[in-house]
């Protein structure tokens, strides 16, 4: 079983503790709603446990393998791009998500792309409403 295989049965599981066995210490996540990285596993599990959460019937509907530069370090890396359906807030969002894997296999970078644009704005509203509940971010200011 390849280490995008491993990611795939934990997130089809919500299994956060094998997300945790995934990750790198340093994974960086890339969100198509934030400018700058989550960054460091507590951040991107914290943010995990949030996406499980807000995704309705999310699933994975197909993957290409290869390599591809970080954009971390604009190294080549081990990646995987795995394609994606789901609903946020009765929005229906098509994406993918890139993975860059280190030399042991585990997840070092991580980069989500969605559409539409009016999916991506609940999936914001979603994402930024659990982080706050959860206390890993703080709330906007004038809330």
């Amino acid at each position: 079983m390849t280490a995008a295989d491993r990611f795939r049965a934990a997130v089809d599981r919500r299994d956060l503790a094998a997300l945790d066995d995934l990750f790198t210490e340093d994974i960086r996540l890339y969100s198509p709603v934030k400018f700058t990285p989550f960054e460091g596993k507590p951040m991107v599990l914290g943010l995990f446990g949030v996406l499980l959460r807000t995704f309705e019937d999310f699933r994975y509907i197909g993957h290409y393998t290869g390599t591809a530069q970080t954009s971390t370090d604009s190294t080549s890396a081990a990646s995987a791009v795995l394609l994606f359906r789901a609903r946020v807030g009765g929005k229906e969002i098509h994406g993918i998500d890139l993975l860059h894997f280190d030399d042991d296999g585990r997840i070092k970078e991580f980069t989500v792309m969605v559409r539409p644009q009016s999916a991506v704005h609940a999936l914001g509203e979603a994402v930024l409403s659990g982080l706050v509940a959860d206390g890993l971010v703080p709330a906007p200011s004038g809330q």
